[in-house]
């Protein structure tokens, strides 16, 4: 039996992924009738239903989810192809697509880039050409799944199941509040009571929020957290309008320490670590396939961004 090509499988695989056909052919930039067409043959070679078909969309068959896992390793392999063969030629090959959440993407990706393409002119090499994304820790990593991103730098404390993943700094978190605020003269403050009041937080899917949440629920021992800590005072789409609004005096915030210190130095915000444990999270790269599918720029920029922890 001949083997499935790559463009059977990457229809098949966008299919099942957005549990539409038109959904995948949109992705793929190709008609709707071209995703079908190629689903059938594939369904052809192997000789057995792979996809089952209805109006709300399509899902996989028991022998379609078995398919999925191993046409998803051939595709991460291809992509690490297309990478070696780039190297290997001394080329930057194609843009690199890197998306990160917003404190990574704000204060710590530019600098790793800048290093990159110091590293890569050094040797000789021409610069990888980067395209850029901004979004939160979840939606990076479902774009990461998708395809739509080479690499992925989140905040969120679970990692992602599926994915390749590495850990490449450690992020401290505070509580910021505005100067008239009655803990703006305190040098701490409890994860406890922090978690007893209402504040101002990111949307859900922020790893800015997830983290504390997360620490939350622990701190009850595995129970659900108290209603008041997961219900905001505020919710915003970006950590500047949470600033904004902690200097407002609106409500006190949980964020990076990252993000407050211009704030911090000009006197618009007090940012109190949490005692006696530091509250945490992780900086983590993610990408599809295993450590071994990771070649090329992207290996370069994780292991940089590694050695700045």
């Amino acid at each position: 039996m001949s083997s499935p090509d790559l463009i059977d499988l990457r229809c098949f695989e966008a299919a099942i992924r957005t549990g539409s056909i038109s959904a995948a052919a949109r992705e793929l930039g190709v008609s709707q009738q071209a995703v079908s067409a190629r689903l059938r043959s594939l369904e052809r070679l192997v000789g057995i239903t792979l996809i089952q078909r209805s109006p709300s969309g399509v899902a996989p068959t028991p022998a379609g989810d078995a398919l999925l896992a191993w046409a998803r390793e051939v595709l991460a392999a291809a992509a690490k192809l297309d990478e070696g063969i780039a190297s290997l030629a001394g080329h930057a090959g194609r843009s690199v697509t890197i998306g990160a959440s917003q404190t990574v993407a704000a204060h710590l990706l530019p600098g790793w880039l800048l290093e990159l393409r110091r590293a890569q002119l050094a040797a000789g090499r021409s610069p990888s050409e980067t395209a850029l994304r901004t979004a939160n820790s979840t939606e990076i990593v479902a774009a990461v799944r998708a395809g739509e991103l080479d690499l992925g730098f989140i905040e969120s404390p679970d990692v992602p199941a599926g994915l390749g993943s590495a850990v490449v700094g450690r992020d401290r978190m505070v509580c910021a509040v505005a100067p008239d605020h009655a803990w703006a003269e305190r040098d701490r403050v409890s994860l406890g009571e922090v978690a007893a009041v209402p504040l101002v937080t990111r949307e859900v899917g922020s790893g800015t929020r997830a983290a504390f949440e997360t620490a939350v629920r622990q701190l009850e021992s595995g129970s659900a957290a108290p209603a008041h800590a997961l219900t905001p005072a505020l919710v915003l789409a970006t950590e500047a309008a949470v600033r904004s609004a902690v200097a407002e005096g609106v409500a006190p915030a949980v964020l990076s320490e990252l993000t407050v210190r211009d704030d911090v130095r000009l006197g618009r915000i007090v940012a109190l670590p949490f005692a006696p444990d530091p509250l945490e999270r992780p900086f983590t790269a993610v990408w599809r396939g295993s450590a071994r599918d990771l070649a090329g720029p992207r290996r370069e920029l994780v292991a940089l961004a590694s050695h700045r922890r």
